[in-house]
């Protein structure tokens, strides 16, 4: 990508628009230069990508499953079949195979009671923490749209200068382009005239040898 600190001179409340056929040859000319240099799909300004160093072979390969598809397939890492209803047991069962159902069920009777007492504590403080965040979001938001507003306005502010500016020595820059022009076209009336001279002289030392 061409360098984009480049800055371009315009004068857009003096120069009158371009016209379509002026604008299709900055077009081609666009295009053109576009060619010879490759397409770079980050801004020049950008950073490089980064890469982070603390990935793990593990996390790397979850994120490779994350990105393999669209929207990324759901974690099955907790079986939540364990803390369901367990299955009834035959009266004749003995004490040494109902250990691996009677660890379940402690299991599951910890998760519920632990599962309980997060819904008791978010019933009573979870209205009052959420209005408490939605409050600091609130004064954050406002904060943003405040410093918004004051860019805006900062931003029509030098639109309005440059506006006042130009429109001030329009008529003066206009008067200097066309003595500009002036000069050319009679320095090139006096080259034409210069070179219609050199021709006279060098036909009549012609003429005389």
């Amino acid at each position: 990508m061409p360098s984009i600190t480049t800055i371009h001179e315009s004068l857009p409340y003096i120069d009158s628009p371009p016209t379509s056929t002026q604008l299709t040859a900055a077009q081609t000319l666009i295009t053109r230069e576009r060619t010879l240099h490759p397409d770079d799909p980050n801004h020049a300004l950008l950073p490089p990508p980064y890469h982070p160093q603390f990935l793990t072979p593990l996390l790397t390969s979850e994120f490779s499953r994350l990105s393999s598809t669209s929207p990324p397939p759901k974690l099955n890492a907790l079986d939540l079949s364990r803390y369901n209803t367990l299955p009834s047991q035959p009266p004749n069962s003995t004490p040494h195979s109902l250990q691996s159902e009677l660890s379940k069920a402690y299991t599951s009777h910890a998760y519920i009671s632990s599962r309980r007492s997060h819904l008791a504590l978010l019933d009573t403080y979870g209205k009052t923490a959420w209005l408490v965040g939605n409050y600091h979001l609130e004064g954050e938001l406002k904060a943003l749209e405040k410093e918004l507003a004051q860019t805006k306005q900062e931003i029509d502010l030098v639109t309005l200068a440059r506006k006042t500016r130009q429109e001030e020595v329009g008529s003066e820059m206009r008067m200097l382009e066309e003595n500009w022009k002036m000069g050319v076209g009679r320095v090139l009336e006096t080259e034409v005239a210069t070179e219609g001279v050199r021709r006279e002289v060098l036909g009549v030392l012609a003429g005389r040898e």
